[in-house]
């Protein structure tokens, strides 16, 4: 089969599915890929972005996914849903905090830009390339974003106007906030990074005390899409996502909360086991089955 190489789609069979691996073009002409599963027919159908992370990995982190964290695409598929795992650039510490808007020129008759593109921007991109896709119906692309990736719904909905609906799973929205890290938070001496891994943030009012909160309230007044955020109960980032959405509420936006009681970072996007068989318990399935509603409810789907 020929490759148009400025459209590059292959099709595999995964799992008894065909899952068409394709590289979008980003903003600065560089190329991101996604696997993209769709319902029988010609469409159009509402989309779903999904994201998981902070980025880089390429098209094996897709390739992988799409076999082994494809539980919430089945149930998503079946509820009529077109799918996508999508992968981005690396995320960059605090560049959305140093870098500014992200502003493009012209010099010599090409682009021209005053910093890289940042990870949420190429979601936007890839939300704009599926609008001009046929079978998407581009008035219901919908993301569901998990920890950095809810962060992720936070920063594209407070520019973008473009998704329908979002769902921030976990938002892990330390810079969005611009959050000051306590004193588990190190530099590491090889880097010059910070390590944030062991912070403890379980409790709103520590969250509420440590933001830079003109800030954070500047960043969510634009925000026009309906966000869903969604906690785990005994996350020690339980307070970040909570006061991702009390600010949400504050600031007079269209935003719903909810948290299930689980083990597992991720709890809505479920792992294939070594068996074969996804881990999987009854929270999951619940708070998977409240996304859907949600998502359909959202996007006036019967």
């Amino acid at each position: 089969m020929e490759i148009d190489p400025e459209n590059i789609i292959l099709t595999e069979n995964v799992n008894g599915h065909p899952v068409s691996l394709m590289m979008i073009e980003v903003w600065d002409g560089l190329y991101t890929p996604v696997g993209v599963r769709k319902p029988e027919g010609s469409g159009p159908f509402p989309m779903v972005l999904l994201a998981s992370g902070n980025g880089g990995e390429g098209m094996s982190w897709i390739r992988d996914a799409m076999k082994n964290k494809a539980y919430t695409i089945d149930r998503l598929i079946e509820a009529g849903f077109a799918c996508a795992w999508t992968r981005y650039r690396t995320e960059v510490e605090l560049g959305y905090n140093s870098g500014g808007s992200l502003i493009r020129d012209v010099r010599q008759g090409r682009e021209m830009f005053n910093r890289s593109p940042l990870e949420y921007e190429d979601q936007i991109a890839i939300s704009d390339y599926f609008k001009s896709v046929p079978w998407v119906d581009e008035d219901r692309i919908s993301m569901i974003g998990m920890s950095h990736g809810g962060e992720m719904v936070l920063k594209i909905t407070s520019e973008y106007d473009g998704l329908a609906a979002a769902i921030a799973s976990e938002p892990a929205s330390h810079e969005f906030l611009a959050l000051k890290p306590d004193d588990s938070a190190f530099i590491n001496e090889k880097t010059g990074l910070r390590n944030i891994e062991e912070m403890q943030m379980a409790e709103v009012i520590k969250v509420r005390n440590r933001i830079d909160l003109p800030l954070a309230k500047k960043r969510i007044e634009s925000i026009k899409t309906p966000i869903l955020v969604m906690g785990r109960d005994e996350d020690h980032l339980q307070g970040i996502f909570r006061t991702s959405y009390d600010l949400l509420v504050e600031g007079g936006h269209n935003a719903e909360w909810i948290s299930y009681d689980h083990n597992y970072h991720g709890y809505i996007f479920p792992i294939r086991g070594e068996d074969g068989n996804y881990i999987i318990n009854d929270v999951q399935q619940k708070a998977i089955k409240f996304v859907i509603k949600w998502l359909k409810e959202k996007l006036n789907l019967k």
